[in-house]
């Protein structure tokens, strides 16, 4: 029997079978099975028992025998990436960078490496896959002057890469993108399930053998997921997502992985003619553009991570124009959505299920947590019964099915944003009342309310 030449590779977890399935047994994903050539590399052969190319055999030892040191975390030069990494880069580690094109993730790393060289002294090397040299030149020229031991390749050869970073034994390695690399020992097209994988791994083992912390830029799919197979996601060490309107200028960075520290965490930055540029106060910039005097706004305050953020909730209901009104949510969930229009319809006997209703979370921020859940009923309301919501009120909240408001979490960080904004009135939970009635909250009132009929009041006043 003729020796089989290919394979097929899940796209989603990598699972390897000798012919097509039309589903996987491993992540259970359909129509994920893609074809790829198999050929073993040049030379290879098993080691033998005394060979001399034979790995060198690491030793157990015990964890009070592990010495850490607080050079194995490198700053990047932002406080706001440091937050989101878990304290910094880590020595030795693989972190992979994905998000949409020209959402900024080369500037990022540009000004990362620059920032490297600069201010921490390390050695770096930029390796591009997609961009010459007088390219990356003139990108750099426009962010700023670069300084220090920052060096720059284009190469797409997996190995001449290893071999270079062997000789230079940089500190840190940029490798952009994953996609356009490869190794001679898969003979498939760059791109592709193998080779992804096989370089993943190359840069893996380079990284961990060497304690060289290596960035590594990954292309997204139309359904904002990393390209290439969801094992490249399992084998580094942090997965970061580079997030925001490529017409704005808001950018958002959020952790999808991460093995030293939380994935709750958030970066904000901004882009402009220079480059990239952090917000250390996203609060205040989200709520730069509030209108005044307008129905249907309010503010409410969600966590990412330790982090509070205020954020203001836009609510718009109309009229509608046909038997099936429709339901818009842009930085909400679109079922949460309408469950709380169907709580406001039953507990307050407004007939808002018969209009068009829209939601939008400005700033191009996702909320998915519960909180939000007063704030959006309420910016419905107000435009529901054309009520204008005071500019000093901050509203947080969850909403139960019985139009009652349920306490949340990390209430006392909301409401110190909230006051250090200027915020003079907060609507929330009556659970955190009991907690704050003895603190000096400097002219803030704090207004408990049990259930969205109270919210209702309030508005009315």
């Amino acid at each position: 029997m003729a020796k089989a030449t290919s394979k097929f590779f899940c796209k989603e977890c990598g699972y390897e079978s000798a012919k097509w399935l039309g589903q996987c047994p491993g992540c259970r994903a359909w129509n994920s099975f893609v074809e790829e050539p198999i050929t073993p590399a040049a030379g290879s052969k098993p080691f033998s028992k005394n060979s001399s190319s034979r790995p060198t055999r690491q030793k157990p030892v015990l964890i009070n025998e592990i010495e850490l040191q607080k050079e194995d975390r490198i700053p990047t030069g932002f406080k706001e990436l440091d937050r989101v990494l878990g304290g910094g880069i880590v020595v030795g580690s693989l972190v992979l960078l994905g998000g949409d094109p020209g959402i900024g993730k080369s500037t990022l790393l540009l000004e990362i490496s620059r920032n490297l060289a600069a201010e921490s002294k390390k050695s770096v090397l930029y390796v591009s896959g997609e961009e010459s040299l007088k390219q990356i030149k003139m990108r750099a020229e426009r962010i700023a002057n670069i300084t220090g031991d920052l060096k720059f390749m284009t190469e797409t050869n997996i190995e001449n890469i290893v071999e270079t970073v062997r000789e230079e034994c940089p500190h840190f390695v940029v490798i952009d993108s994953i996609q356009t690399m490869y190794t001679d020992s898969v003979t498939a097209a760059p791109g592709s399930v193998s080779q992804v994988r096989e370089s993943s791994a190359q840069l893996l083992r380079l990284a961990k053998e060497n304690g060289i912390a290596i960035f590594i830029v990954g292309h997204v799919t139309k359904d904002g997921n990393v390209a290439g197979p969801k094992i490249l996601e399992h084998m580094v060490d942090v997965v970061l997502y580079f997030e925001g309107e490529s017409s704005g200028s808001l950018r958002i960075m959020h952790g999808q992985k991460n093995r030293f520290g939380s994935t709750n965490e958030i970066a904000v930055f901004e882009m402009d003619g220079d480059g990239l540029h952090e917000v250390t106060n996203p609060s205040e910039l989200l709520l730069s553009g509030r209108p005044v005097g307008a129905s249907g706004s309010v503010v409410s305050c969600g966590m990412e991570g330790t982090r509070p953020l205020l954020i203001e909730i836009q609510g718009l209901v109309v009229q509608s124009a046909f038997n099936l009104p429709r339901r818009t949510a842009n930085g909400f969930d679109y079922n949460r959505l309408n469950m709380l229009i169907a709580i406001v319809e039953r507990r307050l006997n407004l007939e808002i299920g018969k209009y068009d209703a829209y939601v939008n979370i400005t700033g191009g921020l996702r909320i998915a947590e519960p909180s939000m859940d007063l704030g959006i009923v309420m910016a419905l309301i107000s435009s529901y019964m054309n009520i204008e919501v005071s500019d000093d009120i901050m509203v947080f909240g969850e909403v139960g099915l019985s139009g009652e408001v349920r306490a949340v979490s990390n209430a006392e960080q909301r409401i110190e944003e909230a006051i250090r904004l200027g915020f003079n009135k907060i609507v929330m939970p009556a659970y955190h009342l009991k907690r704050f009635n003895d603190r000096n909250l400097k002219d803030c009132q704090l207004i408990p309310v049990r259930n969205i009929r109270e919210a209702l009041q309030i508005l009315k006043k």
